[in-house]
């Protein structure tokens, strides 16, 4: 964090030239001070949970995780940064992919510096920056929202309260060790839980799955899921066990069980 009364700012953008033209302008203001810069959506992530700023300033087309999927990240991960998007003039969809990610404000890529100074001051402030001649279509695209929140509810609903309890640890970054941890289940359990998730929700990456879910505001209800966890009665990798007791004759063996009572496959037999 910058000192009292100055605004921390991590800035993004893919072009070094023009990343160091921008921080040299915003440090040139007595009451802006850069923190950090990133090249890459993934860094800029992580800039911005190691350095908590008041703004982050991204480029819509940053490489690996693009300034939206960032934008989601830094929000979900550090909810007092505010965010201004910078992309394409007139660009709708990236206007309206910049408001559902959770970001204050759009600014066009060739605005001049003195509009970027002053959004940052803005947003810090709870504004929500909107280039008025884009308002009317924004709306329009906004207007159906709402059913597509309710469609991916939907899709949440279906899944088992083991997979939303993964999506909600997804969200937060978690990989497969810390799923692990949380939910007393092996790394290769989470893995597998991960995997139908991503199949369930129509993704391809865990990144995907994460902006998902705050694109649709989903993040409070799958913390309550979360929250419901209780450590199962039996751990062990993958396997949900049966609360019924099973015996076996001295010196024999039951198809389907190995040592300890614990049901397993039967080997399918020829």
């Amino acid at each position: 964090m910058a000192s009292e009364g100055v605004l921390s700012i991590v800035l993004g953008d893919r072009h070094h030239l023009f990343q160091e033209a921008v921080r040299s302008v915003l440090e040139g203001e007595p009451e802006l001070r850069v923190l950090a810069t990133a090249g890459n959506g993934n860094h800029a992530v992580a800039e911005a949970e190691r350095h908590r700023p008041d703004v982050a300033l991204l480029s819509a087309n940053l490489q690996n995780c693009d300034g939206f999927s960032a934008t989601a990240l830094i929000r979900s991960r550090v909810p007092t940064c505010r965010v201004v998007i910078l992309a394409g003039d007139r660009d709708n969809v990236a206007l309206a992919r910049s408001i559902e990610a959770g970001a204050s404000g759009y600014l066009p890529e060739d605005c001049p510096l003195t509009e970027v100074i002053a959004a940052i001051h803005a947003v810090h402030h709870g504004d929500v920056l909107i280039p008025p001649n884009m308002l009317g279509d924004l709306i329009e695209r906004l207007a159906g929202r709402h059913s597509g929140r309710e469609q991916a509810r939907r899709i949440v609903s279906s899944l088992t309260r083991r997979e939303r309890e993964i999506l909600a640890l997804l969200a937060h970054g978690a990989d497969n060790d810390a799923m692990a941890e949380e939910l007393y289940i092996s790394p290769q359990t989470a893995r597998t839980h991960v995997q139908n998730v991503l199949a369930k929700l129509g993704v391809h990456s865990r990144l995907e799955a994460a902006t998902f879910v705050n694109r649709h505001g989903l993040g409070e209800e799958l913390e309550g899921a979360k929250r419901d966890s209780r450590p199962p009665t039996l751990v062990d990798a993958g396997v949900r066990f049966s609360q019924r007791q099973h015996r076996a004759s001295p010196g024999r063996s039951l198809p389907g069980t190995s040592l300890g009572g614990i049901k397993r496959p039967a080997p399918a037999t020829t």
